[in-house]
């Protein structure tokens, strides 16, 4: 295996020097916890009873008599998310799996999971990254029962992934795995759809005709094909070998991926105390981290991590930030063009080598930490293969040499690109990063007048009056965590995919998120510290000269020095804030508005 690159060693040694104090308290919470007496032997007979009670009296033998392992089941399950509508089964899948191998499992608990493609652009959307911790503490309270030896995670999409994970570090003695469910076949192709969304925009086409492409491209259970943060979440789950390798892209419903969640149930078993005795908290190192960032990176994924997984690793103790991104991605060359990236959808991305590829690619060029911890037991190595069925388990083979469509998947030695597509941008208007990958390359720097709005919705009616017919960065502010949690802009990227293809030089530039589908306009996102905690944002005036300069790694307003030292910021009108703190629930996360920490940060409402 090739020697580590410098960058990435630097970077991992950073991040180990910086997190030294948080890492090693962690860890001693984590291992105080491993030496407990296991639960039913541990807790009083009332908590066994309550604990066991609707179980057959079989499983409370093999639980309490016969000491089996019990495994907790995590589940997000609903059928309103197309992604986990197949999780319906899971539990009975799961427990029939697990009697088989001598052992026991419950439903711990169920989490709530949203889907942004319903509530993008309304005020359900101000709900969602918020969503995160409270998935984070539903997986705490299902964890809390306690009498667990290991658990399954359920779960895949936007925030789904990432609370899952910060709640099951918060039990890092329990060894974990993630089970995935799979992408929906392939339908409209992501091209098609976005250009009858710019149509619509245009007014060139009506409600019928949207969506029924719409419901083209979304017509199935399984993930969204393209390449936003929920398929993002399954490329890093496998990067840090959380998953059961080759597991993220097979389709629901099928044989293998029966056969894969079996296999994830005796893979968790095996990681009890007793067997290989690896539990969450000690997989998820420094270099799980790095590997997790250094996949996101060379596959151009959803640019929503660079919050989450800030959070994520501030759950095991590690301690990263954007300045960690910058410098991995300054090395990390880009492997995957998949939508919004490219053409592709993740079933064409899996059909050219999929995870499997692109890990073999890194680790085989020093790129990743081919030594991490994983819930495989041959290692981060055994995520570069692919799976297939074998009976009724799962048989890994190598993958070819070659991509399977070079147009989609390459190798490291011929990259599309020889950097990672994310940028940090910092100057006057604070720090932000821009996801180039799939911008066009003349489109990298803007310097155009500003025009401020303080809701997405002043936006979308300036273009609907034809107001926008020209050149401007769009300053949309006041869309940060404690303004109104943070809520995805992506109905604003037709108006501006529409304004940019007319010629004009137009560029974003938000305390808000895009989403994980961010595309060809140039997006200056995640701006902190955001407008209303007293940011820069909050001080540019409608006309004022703003410069984005992806290439350099800025981000200004052109005004003198003295003039922006005299300028005091906006203040969010009354009405507007009235309106984003009621309704729909919003009185209820009040709290987490107000403890929130800034994107940079994480976005963590718990720290």
């Amino acid at each position: 295996m090739t020697a580590l690159h410098p960058v990435l060693a630097q970077v991992t040694e950073r991040i180990k020097l910086r997190s030294a104090t948080t890492r090693s308290a962690y860890l001693a919470r984590v291992d105080e916890l491993r030496r407990r007496p296991r639960g039913a032997d541990r807790m009083g007979c009332a908590n066994v009873a309550h604990a066991f009670a609707a179980m057959p009296g079989a499983d409370k033998l093999r639980i309490v008599a016969e000491k089996a392992p019990h495994l907790g089941i995590v589940t997000s399950y609903n059928d309103m998310l197309s992604a986990h509508q197949p999780y319906e089964g899971y539990p009975a899948q799961i427990r029939e799996a697990a009697h088989r191998l001598g052992a026991t499992a419950q439903v711990a608990g169920g989490v709530p999971a949203m889907c942004d493609g319903v509530t993008q652009g309304y005020p359900g959307m101000e709900l969602s990254l918020f969503s995160r911790d409270t998935i984070a503490m539903g997986t705490a309270i299902a964890l809390s029962h306690d009498v667990f030896d290991a658990v399954l995670l359920l779960g895949i999409c936007d925030k789904i992934v990432p609370g899952l994970l910060i709640g099951a570090l918060h039990f890092g003695h329990l060894p974990c795995v993630f089970v995935p469910a799979g992408p929906m076949g392939s339908g409209l192709s992501n091209s098609d759809k976005a250009k009858v969304r710019e149509q619509a925009a245009q007014g060139l086409v009506g409600r019928a005709e949207l969506l029924q492409a719409e419901q083209a491209a979304y017509h199935s259970a399984g993930t969204c094909t393209f390449y936003g943060t929920a398929n993002s979440n399954q490329m890093l789950l496998e990067a840090m070998g959380l998953h059961v390798p080759g597991a993220a892209f097979v389709h629901p419903g099928t044989p293998l991926r029966d056969a894969l969640t079996r296999e994830a149930v005796g893979t968790a078993l095996s990681l009890r105390a007793g067997q290989r005795d690896l539990p969450i908290g000690h997989l998820v190192d420094e270099r799980s981290i790095v590997n997790a960032m250094v996949a996101l990176l060379a596959t151009g994924g959803s640019t929503n991590h660079l919050i989450h997984w800030v959070a994520v690793a501030r759950a095991a103790g590690i301690l990263i930030d954007w300045n960690d991104f910058s410098a991995l991605s300054s090395i990390i060359p880009l492997l995957a063009r998949v939508y919004p990236n490219g053409t592709a959808d993740v079933n064409q991305f899996q059909a050219a080598g999929g995870t499997g590829f692109v890990l073999r690619e890194l680790m085989a060029a020093g790129l990743m930490h081919a030594d991490a911890k994983a819930v495989a037991a041959g290692g981060m190595p055994a995520y570069g293969a692919v799976p297939a069925q074998d009976g009724d388990g799962v048989r890994w083979s190598a993958l070819p040499a070659a991509s399977g469509d070079t147009t989609v998947l390459r190798g490291a030695s011929e990259a599309f690109s020889p950097t990672g597509g994310l940028r940090l941008l910092q100057g006057n208007l604070g720090r932000a990063v821009i996801k180039v990958s799939a911008v066009p390359d003349d489109r990298h720097v803007v310097e155009a007048p500003a025009i401020v709005f303080d809701s997405q919705e002043g936006l979308l009616a300036a273009f609907k009056a034809g107001e926008l017919e020209r050149d401007f960065v769009a300053v949309v502010r006041f869309q940060g965590p404690r303004a109104n949690g943070m809520p995805e802009l992506h109905k604003l990227t037709p108006p501006l995919a529409v304004l940019q293809g007319k010629g004009f030089r137009v560029a974003l530039v938000t305390d808000g998120r895009m989403s994980g589908a961010s595309g060809k306009v140039p997006a200056a996102i995640h701006v902190s510290p955001e407008a209303l905690a007293g940011g820069p944002l909050g001080k540019v005036h409608t006309g004022d000269l703003l410069r984005m300069d992806a290439t350099a790694g800025t981000l200004d307003v052109l005004v003198s020095d003295a003039e922006w030292a005299a300028r005091t910021p906006a203040v969010r009108d009354a009405a507007l804030a009235d309106s984003h703190g009621h309704g729909l629930g919003r009185e209820l996360f009040a709290g987490l508005r107000r403890n929130v920490n800034s994107a940079e940060e994480g976005a963590c409402s718990w720290l």
